[in-house]
């Protein structure tokens, strides 16, 4: 089990080795591909030495800290209102027919094409911004929630109607216990959907933020800076989705005995 762990860990440290060589390389010889160019691309370790300058930089804290918040703001919104909205539509045929058609107009629609109405709709650009991510993660956490209480197997909501389990006893102790993978499953959709959507919002509505900075360091031309700043992004939005997950297999304990099987 160890060894296959230790294989696994290495053939991900040898894939991004690979590919941080043939950055290296092709920025350094101004690789030019036709289609693709890396004429303007800086090199790793350009990008590296940006990275140094701005984790020392008091800018740092101030823009992580800013879009965490917003982040954390929009999900947890997200997560109370999803779910909520989930379990509601996935137990209710009629509930279902009603808002099913406006969920489904409102999904595909991008982060960036509420920019402008989510200006006029809230007074400040911090609840703007705040909104968006809510909207991003949103639709994820609900379909997902859906897809898990309709899955529930039928036997158990038949076993505890013949004891006399009450509506409440129901959805406490059936319903959300058996669809609660699925719902996991979308908070962590959700959680890389609300980085998405916040980093655009920031580009055009922000003036502190990970997105803003990104957007800035392009205006300025520092182009080692824009890589820095979406590194930080897949970063930030890979630990905030492994705390998920953990979070996850820590609360269902059940769920993870039946997959060691």
């Amino acid at each position: 089990m160890e060894r296959a762990s230790t294989g696994r860990w290495l053939r991900r440290a040898a894939s991004l080795a690979i590919c941080l060589a043939f950055w290296q390389m092709a920025s350094r010889f101004k690789l030019d591909l036709g289609i693709v160019t890396f004429q303007n691309v800086p090199s790793p370790v350009d990008v590296a030495r940006a990275g140094l300058d701005f984790l020392q930089s008091p800018r740092f804290a101030t823009h992580v800290a800013s879009s965490v918040k917003r982040v954390l703001a929009g999900f947890a919104l997200a997560a109370l209102i999803g779910i909520a909205l989930g379990l509601v539509i996935g137990r209710s045929r009629r509930l279902r027919d009603f808002l099913q058609t406006p969920l489904e107009i409102l999904r595909p629609i991008p982060a960036v094409a509420w920019i402008p109405l989510a200006v006029l709709m809230f007074p400040s650009s911090e609840l703007s911004m705040i909104y968006i991510t809510f909207t991003g993660a949103l639709f994820p956490i609900v379909l997902n929630t859906v897809h898990g209480v309709e899955h529930v197997d039928p036997r158990l909501i038949a076993s505890a109607r013949s004891l006399g389990s009450t509506r409440a006893a129901m959805l406490f102790e059936v319903i959300l216990p058996a669809a609660a993978p699925n719902i996991v499953t979308g908070l962590v959709i959700g959680m890389g959907t609300c980085w998405f959507c916040l980093v655009t919002a920031e580009m055009i509505s922000g003036q502190f933020g990970i997105g803003y900075y990104t957007w800035e360091s392009y205006t300025l031309q520092n182009y080692p800076e824009i890589i820095v700043g979406m590194i930080l992004i897949g970063l930030l939005g890979l630990g905030s989705s492994l705390l998920l997950r953990a979070a996850g297999k820590a609360a269902l304990p059940w769920h993870r005995q039946e997959n060691s099987r």
